[in-house]
């Protein structure tokens, strides 16, 4: 659907809204007079902190209209996956689901089968949709999220068979939607939409859209809004965070702005993710330094080791480069816990390629990694290229890789025995009801034994053991 910028105000969008959201619960509270239960909602989410922070918003939306959360996908009235294009396997995994959908809609006509998210921004994806799964009610996209209840307005309405509404341009940030957080007290804070690099291999700019900042005064007055309903930390979210603030009428540096979240009163902890290593700048690694509320986590993707990959890729930073980064953060944050994301397979790579990055990897000391094998992404530029690799040259790079690289969190993991961690409690072990697990600056996962009048509270944990990706420990009185 082609949209030029919207000039509809927030407050008529959410005035609107409002009227449907109550037209919805009444029909829901009839329900619920005849059937003694409420009609209940599951979403399933793919993808990044993006795609689960739209899906908390579709929660509270359905909340709002009298929905109530199912635990199990088969025992939903509402039933929406929320979809991500950046990996082949979570695609396959959609259309997967969407196959088994088959038989439970059949069983069940009732049900309304909904699917939205960065796939649908693929017009080649919405056409397999309407092609081979007819059951599918609603598909909508990442642009338009918050027309929500009036797309399932007219589904429960039985308007059209398949009601599909994507919009292929980005149009205003729309705020004050209702949101139903995931954890009580750490929440995701969209700072800005879209993406301007460009990468050969990624197809999140075109169906994120181009980048678009908030305001400062909105992002604070949320973050504001959230730590007084009791969030202890929050974690600002864009595609590039460094390039926050160039959209808006007056610049504003990321850096600077960082220094405004970190005077807000009862805030304990602030993250941020994702910085582009072409754009962070020692500017903000001396705020992280300076400010008491940044966390000690700094995740920062640098995809391959090779300068010839990087070029391929379009990522316009050197690995030298990189490496100074880490050189200064370390520098300037001595217990900095890096993180980064990785592709194996890109087409053109070499088996010295693979040794580059290997050595990168022993270089950096990451406490963790994304690690994926390449996937043609159609729309790209890298899906054109001619020198793609066999899959399975591939699968033996990636294992190749991940061997390294899990022997040197291990490794690390191994480090932190003895030492006193700060660590937000988040919730009761699903295995273990004694056991408490939450989060240190460094966003390592600490299990330790505890009551659950903790949960909330960072607490003192010192490190006792370690596991492969995460820490016990005990806690410090």
């Amino acid at each position: 659907m082609k949209r030029e910028a919207t000039t509809v105000t927030n407050t008529d969008i959410l005035l609107k809204n409002q009227v449907i959201i109550q037209d919805i619960k009444r029909a829901n509270d009839e329900f619920y007079a005849d059937n003694n239960r409420n009609r209940k909602y599951f979403i399933e989410t793919y993808g990044c902190q993006m795609n689960e922070h739209d899906s908390e918003k579709l929660a509270g939306m359905l909340l709002q209209m009298g929905y109530e959360i199912s635990p199990f996908r088969d025992d939903a009235d509402l039933i929406i996956f929320n979809t991500c294009c950046v990996r082949e396997n979570a695609e396959l995994k959609v259309f997967g689901n969407l196959g088994h959908m088959k038989s439970l809609k059949r069983k069940r006509p009732e049900l309304i089968l909904a699917v939205c998210g960065c796939m649908m921004q693929q017009p080649h994806i919405v056409d397999e949709i309407k092609a081979k799964y007819s059951h599918v009610d609603l598909v909508f996209g990442t642009h338009n999220v918050h027309n929500f209840p009036a797309l399932l307005n007219s589904v429960l309405n039985k308007r059209e068979n398949l009601l599909v509404e994507v919009w292929d341009t980005e149009g205003d940030i729309i705020e004050g939607i209702n949101v139903e957080r995931r954890y009580q007290t750490r929440a995701f804070v969209n700072i800005m939409f879209g993406c301007n690099n460009f990468c050969t291999y990624c197809i999140v700019p075109y169906t994120r859209g181009r980048e678009r900042s908030r305001t400062v005064e909105s992002i604070v007055n949320e973050v504001k809004s959230l730590v007084a309903d009791g969030t202890k930390e929050v974690t600002l979210l864009g595609q590039n965070v460094n390039s926050y603030g160039k959209t808006l009428d007056t610049p504003v540096d990321f850096a600077d702005f960082i220094r405004e979240i970190n005077k807000i009163e009862g805030l304990e902890r602030i993250r941020f993710m994702t910085s582009h290593p072409k754009d962070i700048s020692k500017k903000l690694i001396d705020v992280m330094a300076e400010c008491d509320k940044v966390c000690d986590q700094l995740h920062l993707p640098i995809q391959s080791g090779s300068n010839a990959v990087l070029k391929a890729m379009n990522r316009k930073y050197t690995v030298e480069s990189y490496l100074e980064t880490i050189r200064y953060a370390k520098e300037k944050l001595p217990n900095l816990g890096i993180s980064t994301d990785l592709i194996i397979g890109f087409p053109g790579e070499t088996e010295q390629d693979i040794d580059d990055t290997i050595e990168l990897i022993k270089a950096v000391d990451y406490v963790t990694a994304f690690t994926f094998i390449y996937s043609v992404r159609q729309g790209t530029p890298a899906a054109e290229f001619d020198n793609q690799i066999p899959e399975d040259v591939k699968h033996k790079r990636f294992e190749r890789v991940l061997k390294v690289l899990n022997a040197g969190v291990w490794q690390k993991m191994q480090g932190y025995v003895g030492e006193v961690m700060e660590v937000l409690v988040d919730d009761v072990s699903s295995k273990d009801e004694s056991i408490l697990t939450g989060r240190s600056s460094q966003h390592i996962t600490v299990s330790f034994p505890g009551d659950s009048s903790l949960i909330g509270q960072i607490v003192n944990v010192k490190i006792t053991r370690p596991k492969p990706f995460s820490l016990c420990g005990e806690l410090v009185k």
